[in-house]
């Protein structure tokens, strides 16, 4: 990987974020040449500035939505990884069409600019909520990743697109585990969905290496999906009580919210079907076959009826031991 992006213009869109700090924070350390954060947060962006004080950090001002903003990013860019999305999901149940302007016309235009000015590599990040989705962010997410797959059969030679997927990143904008650590601190009751619902498990550190392994050995169309442990909630907030050292902390229980699973999915029957077994992550490659079905006709196979689904509930499990020690990896537990 560092012989790769050496000397090399990488944009990260929604660079702002969870994933876009954490790939700074990796990248910086290796020789590249230029780093471009695109993201429609100015306050963010200044605060980065601050904080690395890099002069290979470039900022650029704008949002996924406008061809011309993504554009004048793409100019001159070797490496993009499109992160930039809507994820909370009771917003997106409230406001769908923007989940859809951003999550799926976003990240088509970020793909035919990325085209236009022959970007070598394509990395687009997808969500679980992806896989058999109930809600509008999960929705919007599976049509982005139909238009990502759509696009790499037309891809320019010389350029690689591809997706990865994976569930709840820990400590992440989305993850419930910076507002328990909140409530902790300002004494006030945790507030708990389900204690039974499971969700997948991975760091930031995961989320990034899931990100370079697609990067190193993607081909067009192909999906990527990290084979994480999982915990249920109960599990978790104990995890987080014990490390507090709060065990006897108020919990209000609040039900499931809008648009929310009891568990996540990353493979959905059919995608285990073909998916390629590599460890630590599976491979989906992406049907190459065209409209012309007639072509590629032949015998169908009961093994399909088999095989299951990869899902929260069924991979391997973390014990309270276990998510106390991916826990203390989190600043939060440091």
């Amino acid at each position: 990987m560092q012989k790769t992006l050496q000397d090399k213009t990488v944009l990260i869109t929604g660079g702002t974020g969870s994933f876009g700090n954490a790939v700074l924070q990796r990248y910086l350390d290796l020789q590249v040449k230029e780093i471009r954060v695109f993201s429609r947060d100015e306050k963010k962006q200044d605060d980065q500035r601050k904080f690395y004080q890099d002069q290979r950090i470039k900022f650029y001002l704008g949002d996924v939505r406008h061809k011309g903003s993504i554009n004048d990013a793409m100019v001159g860019v070797d490496f993009v990884f499109h992160a930039a999305a809507l994820k909370q999901v009771p917003s997106c149940e409230f406001h769908p069409l923007e989940a859809v302007r951003t999550n799926v016309i976003g990240t088509a235009n970020v793909i035919d600019s990325a085209f236009a000015k022959k970007v070598s590599k394509i990395i687009c990040l997808s969500t679980d909520k992806a896989v058999y989705p109930i809600n509008a962010m999960g929705t919007s997410k599976a049509m982005m990743e139909k238009v990502v797959v759509a696009k790499s059969r037309n891809a320019p030679n010389g350029t690689s697109l591809c997706l990865t997927r994976y569930g709840n990143v820990m400590s992440s904008r989305g993850s419930v585990i910076p507002l328990w650590c909140s409530q902790i601190k300002q004494n006030i009751p945790i507030t708990l969905t389900d204690k039974e619902m499971t969700r997948f498990m991975m760091t930031l550190e995961d989320a990034v290496n899931l990100v370079e392994y697609a990067f190193t050995n993607g081909k067009n169309g192909d999906i990527f999906v990290q084979q994480a442990p999982a915990a249920t909630m109960g599990i978790l907030l104990q995890a987080i009580l014990e490390l507090k050292k709060c065990n006897d902390h108020p919990v209000h229980d609040i039900g499931i919210r809008h648009g929310e699973k009891v568990f996540e999915v990353l493979c959905s029957r059919e995608e285990m079907y073909k998916a390629e077994d590599l460890k630590n992550y599976f491979r989906i490659p992406s049907d190459k076959r065209d409209l012309n079905y007639e072509k590629y006709f032949e015998k169908g196979s009961k093994k399909i009826r088999e095989i299951d689904e990869y899902n929260s509930d069924n991979t391997k499990r973390l014990n309270i031991q276990k998510m106390k020690k991916l826990l203390k990896n989190l600043e939060e537990f440091k």
